[in-house]
């Protein structure tokens, strides 16, 4: 479940990235490379900051071959997508969901604190997409009003208080990820927001 849970989430946000890439108009080999740095850029930060290298990325090939499929499959069903609105909305969703969770194994695994494991859990689903933004010319997502970190820093609060029951792993992961993506359809649905300062 967990390993399944990482390559959705892996084609997830290469096809967000390939999509925000398209919109803005770049070229191809432009378009490959936000999808890689979307996919795997949070990740990335996560294991030079815990020591793991080479990361992950570099390990497996497997993770480069579904960033190729997530690009391939964006260029390719692009007109459909354009007129799915929610698309690349809902791509972004699900890779926040599952990327939370792997980074809060990964904490898990070196033995950390969960206040720690929870920062690592939200800087994996988040910082692809700040490495996306930027590159793209955009405020990133995660420092405007709309709730995204929050609901990652919340679903990690969420795993811990459930591991505590000792729930199964398969229904732990399946529970925290329905909860985060969950919370967040419902946060832009409601248009749920944290206020932004006055600069006055």
């Amino acid at each position: 479940m967990f390993h399944l849970l990482d390559i959705i989430g892996t084609m997830a946000f290469a096809m967000s990235g390939a999509l925000t890439a398209m919109h803005k108009r770049l070229d191809p080999f432009g378009v490959f490379i936000i999808a890689f740095v979307t996919a795997v850029g949070g990740g990335t930060l996560r294991d030079i900051l815990i020591g793991k290298t080479p990361v992950g990325w570099m390990l497996d090939l497997q993770y480069v071959y579904v960033i190729i499929l997530g690009f391939a499959l964006a260029i390719v069903f692009r007109k459909k997508f354009d007129k799915l609105r929610t698309s690349l909305f809902l791509f972004d969703t699900i890779g926040l969901g599952v990327f939370t969770l792997i980074g809060l194994e990964r904490g898990i695994i070196y033995g950390l604190h969960p206040a720690i494991c929870i920062a690592l859990g939200t800087m994996t689903a988040c910082f692809g997409g700040v490495i996306r933004d930027i590159l793209c010319n955009e405020i990133p997502t995660i420092f405007r009003r709309e709730v995204y970190a929050t609901i990652c820093i919340l679903g990690g609060i969420v795993f811990f208080i459930l591991k505590k029951l000792n729930l199964n792993d398969d229904v732990l992961y399946l529970v925290t990820s329905i909860v985060i993506i969950t919370v967040r359809l419902m946060a832009v649905k409601f248009k749920w927001s944290l206020k932004a300062f006055d600069h006055k």
